[in-house]
């Protein structure tokens, strides 16, 4: 009897024990669920189909904004699996998860949500782990890279910053299918995004690796510094070729403090990129530019990468287009890929900003009327012809038809000649008779409308491939004091941009000022992210 109440007692405080373990695992288990904030997995894990895609959304809410893609790009596949072959993880899949691990070097500036979850499945035996989940998240983050790298910030949001340029709809679903047929196309696609994204990206690279490195600091300017030439020795020449390497200016950087024959050029080159005089000395100014800090040169780099995103890259594949640079003041039109022209330019001053878009131009405008604007008849007609009842007579201005004009000649406010691309902002590009603002070196000083200082051959590289046309011809048309419309056989694109950093054909990195203090807004939200 004692012998089976002994047993019954063991029984019981074994069951006992194993509830409680039971209730102690659970416990547990509910512990890290919640500690991870996400819900079960679902049992079963073999190919993707569209109910394990709905727990992969519930289990990472970070990512739920690209399910309608993932969605359709699954159903493109007949819910197969992506990113996983016989071998395992695939060679695009390697390159992705690369590219997210250096995201910074395109000069984006983000938080990786579930970055450990995404490493663990990279881990070296792990990649023939070949499930919907792991597979899902792999894609999720394609169109995270996709969203980041390739779009940039939503058309909204660029509009709002006043960039009104044309922005293609990309199907990033689609883009996928030529990365899956090319994986190396993610490293570089020119046909993707604008060339010159890849240009700024390699500067971003070096200006990133002499900032981990502290590699150039500001240096102290003597007060009463004297202009140094070739053959002068100072710290200050080491600290000049430091920075024109840096820039692409010279090849190498050989820590000369001499300043020698192999500076001169680069010296010249950089004070005509930003602005000051061409010389082969370095100046107090000279050196105070380059002393703006590497991290505040990083951020400007970063700015128009995330500008580059916002152009269609097929812009600079087209046969011909004129594009306008605000903060540079420089015009350039392009033939066959090539600049067939190149103009300093003026732009809208502060109060009256050129703005960003584009159009296509249709007409050239021969000694043209300049019919003035009512809020410059308001603002300033009005007002000087109380001053001078024979103001209008003197700057061979009339009344017409309710409104003020200024008759074609030498006097005219559009100059000779203007090229009209019709657009609800009523901006041209156009002639002007004060040619001594072209020699400037900032150019901001017109009503919005943007003032060419190569008229004529501007006409004439618009005309020179039209059987109707010679140079002599358009020369004498244009001089002709009698207003003439012509309408191009063909419509030539015009993009009005804002670039405040460019490397140029020659690979040089120019900095320009920021003439609408424009990047701070853009830099503000590129660091938010």
């Amino acid at each position: 009897m004692l012998g089976r109440l002994s047993i019954l007692r063991l029984t019981l405080i074994f069951i006992l024990a194993m509830t409680a373990c039971k209730r102690d695992d659970h416990q547990k288990s509910n512990h890290q669920s919640h500690k991870k904030n996400l819900p079960e997995k679902p049992v079963e894990e073999v190919a993707p189909d569209s109910l394990k895609l709905h727990w992969f959304v519930k289990r990472y809410p970070k990512l739920a904004v690209y399910e309608p893609q993932m969605r359709e790009l699954y159903r493109n596949h007949h819910w197969e699996f992506i990113w996983f072959d016989p071998k395992g993880i695939t060679e695009l899949g390697h390159l992705l998860h690369s590219k997210i691990n250096t995201i910074e070097t395109e000069g984006v500036h983000t938080k990786i949500p579930y970055k450990s979850y995404l490493e663990e499945i990279f881990q070296p035996g792990k990649s023939a782990l070949s499930n919907s989940e792991n597979d899902y998240l792999i894609s999720a983050f394609y169109f995270f890279y996709a969203d980041k790298v390739f779009h940039g910030f939503d058309v909204k949001t660029s509009r709002e910053l006043g960039w009104y340029l044309p922005r293609k709809k990309v199907s990033y679903v689609h883009y996928l299918d030529s990365l899956m047929a090319n994986p190396k196309l993610i490293e570089k696609n020119e046909r993707n995004i604008l060339p010159q994204y890849y240009k700024l990206k390699e500067m971003l690279g070096r200006y990133q690796k002499a900032a981990r490195k502290n590699d150039v600091d500001t240096v102290k300017i003597p007060f009463d510094m004297d202009p140094l030439k070739v053959g002068d020795t100072s710290d200050l020449v080491a600290h000049v070729r430091k920075r024109l390497y840096l820039m692409g200016y010279l090849n190498q950087d050989n820590q000369s403090a001499i300043f020698d024959e192999s500076l001169a050029r680069p010296v010249r080159k950089y004070k005509a990129t930003i602005g000051l005089t061409p010389s082969e000395l370095i100046s107090g100014k000279m050196i105070r530019s380059m002393n703006i800090s590497l991290k505040s040169r990083i951020k400007t780099l970063m700015v128009n990468m995330e500008r580059c995103r916002w152009i269609p890259a097929e812009m600079s594949q087209g046969k011909q287009y004129i594009a306008v640079n605000i903060p540079s003041y420089e015009l350039v039109y392009y033939k066959n890929g090539k600049p067939a022209l190149e103009s300093n330019v003026v732009v809208g001053k502060v109060m009256n900003q050129t703005v960003i878009f584009s159009g296509m131009m249709k007409y050239i405008v021969f000694s043209p009327y300049w019919n003035v604007p009512p809020s410059i008849i308001k603002k300033e007609i009005k007002p000087a012809i109380e001053k001078d009842k024979d103001y209008l007579a003197k700057h061979d201005m009339e009344w017409n038809k309710g409104r003020v004009r200024q008759k074609p000649g030498a006097q005219n406010s559009l100059g000779w000649v203007k090229f009209l691309f019709p657009n609800s902002n009523n901006i041209y590009l156009h002639d002007s008779p004060a040619k001594s603002l072209f020699n400037r070196n900032s150019r901001a000083f017109s009503h919005g409308c943007i003032r060419v200082a190569k008229p004529l051959e501007l006409a004439q590289t618009l005309l020179e491939d039209d059987p109707n046309w010679t140079p002599e011809k358009v020369e004498k048309v244009m001089y002709a004091g009698k207003e003439s419309w012509y309408t191009l056989k063909e419509p030539v694109p015009v993009y009005i941009g804002y670039f405040t950093a460019w490397v140029d054909r020659e690979g040089i990195l120019r900095f320009y000022d920021d003439v609408y203090k424009r990047d701070g807004r853009l830099s503000e939200l590129i660091f938010k992210r």
